[in-house]
């Protein structure tokens, strides 16, 4: 993360939304937020018992099934992700429900986060990104499309839990700011709570060697938005991925629900500032899928993974219908996230390569 050395392209431009003289959108700002391969049956359908009564996966059984454990599948994914189900739901749009047919997809052959990512941010799948390696993606992703829009002064920034990001974004050549993986905060404006941030990341170890925990990405993130004001911004958290890896189907309820939370905060935050509010929409979505048949598969994914190509989206803000759950039948695919923030945003976005086209379920009143 190099923030010195370009963030005072923000200093000049805080507080100034981005604008097209023919936009016909309300949005002025996007937030793109993933949450790392967490699986579209937990989000329709809540905790699987066939999962969580089962000592591989849950250490404390009891706890789990009295926290996410309900008759229903609408009581149990209320439970797991009470905002998701509460907030956006009754405001926005969710696609993917693949109970009713509803699918959503990746169209990259990889089925993994590298692939994923960039075809989330670039719009079109690369056969060229075929692993997980720290290599500089060579396609320009949406937030570096849009800063690069001379004369709105559209500004990006992106933050995530995997230390594979800032490659993803390619920040040494976008010049977007970027923190992710380990990275501390460092910036000329940093305040108190991101010094603390700092001090404690260095003292609370992780799990993992490569993702840090996504409380850290999070309030990295806020109190950078809090003080920059970018119009588009890139949150990876990452943690339901190494949970599940990791075969502890609890801690990845757990931080299923906890990443809701998180979600909820830059929601209720976006409402209460007046750069943000009535001007910003959120697309909520996953980098790839999991295993279900056989049940052990939950773990894994790629393409050697049944159903791990399966993901799903969701957005709010003040250009889409409150639709809430799709239940009719049809097919999105994640090449199609690009397009629509652009569309947002008031661009039609343009590529060397065939992009998704932006879905008109987020944007179309008369949908």
């Amino acid at each position: 993360m190099r923030f010195p050395t370009i963030i005072a392209t923000f200093l000049c431009c805080v507080q100034i939304p981005a604008v097209q003289s023919q936009k016909t959108t309300k949005t002025e700002n996007v937030f793109i937020i993933t949450l790392d391969g967490l699986r579209w049956q937990e989000l329709f359908s809540g905790a699987d018992d066939s999962l969580f009564n089962d000592t591989k996966y849950v250490k404390d059984t009891s706890t789990i099934k009295r926290k996410y454990w309900r008759p229903t599948a609408e009581e149990r994914r209320s439970v797991l992700m009470p905002w998701v189900w509460n907030t956006l739901a009754k405001q926005g749009v969710i696609l993917g429900n693949r109970n009713y047919n509803n699918n959503v997809n990746v169209t990259n052959l990889m089925w993994f986060s590298y692939p994923g990512y960039n075809e989330i941010l670039v719009g079109y799948s690369d056969p060229n990104i075929n692993s997980n390696d720290k290599i500089n993606n060579p396609n320009i992703t949406i937030l570096e499309w849009l800063q690069q829009r001379e004369g709105f002064g559209i500004k990006a920034a992106a933050f995530g839990s995997w230390d594979v990001i800032p490659y993803i974004i390619n920040e040494e050549r976008s010049q977007i700011v970027v923190n992710a993986g380990f990275e501390e905060a460092n910036h000329f404006m940093m305040n108190e709570k991101e010094m603390l941030l700092n001090e404690l990341q260095s003292q609370i170890p992780s799990p993992w060697h490569n993702v840090r925990h996504d409380g850290f990405t999070h309030h990295y993130a806020k109190e950078f938005i809090k003080t920059y004001y970018p119009n588009v911004v890139f949150i990876s958290y990452g943690e339901t991925d190494d949970f599940a890896h990791d075969s502890r189907y609890d801690h990845y309820l757990n931080s299923a629900n906890n990443t809701d939370r998180l979600i909820k905060d830059l929601w209720e935050y976006c409402q209460t500032d007046s750069f943000y509010k009535y001007k910003t929409s959120f697309i909520i979505t996953t980098d790839h899928g999991r295993g279900d048949k056989p049940k052990k598969e939950w773990t894994s994914h790629g393409k050697g993974v049944v159903g791990s190509n399966a993901i799903w989206m969701a957005a709010i803000g003040p250009d889409t219908p409150a639709l809430g759950e799709v239940k009719s039948k049809g097919q999105h695919w994640q090449n199609q996230v690009a397009t629509t923030v652009a569309k947002w945003m008031g661009f039609e976005y343009t590529s060397s390569e065939e992009v998704g086209k932006a879905i008109d379920l987020f944007y179309n009143k008369n949908k």
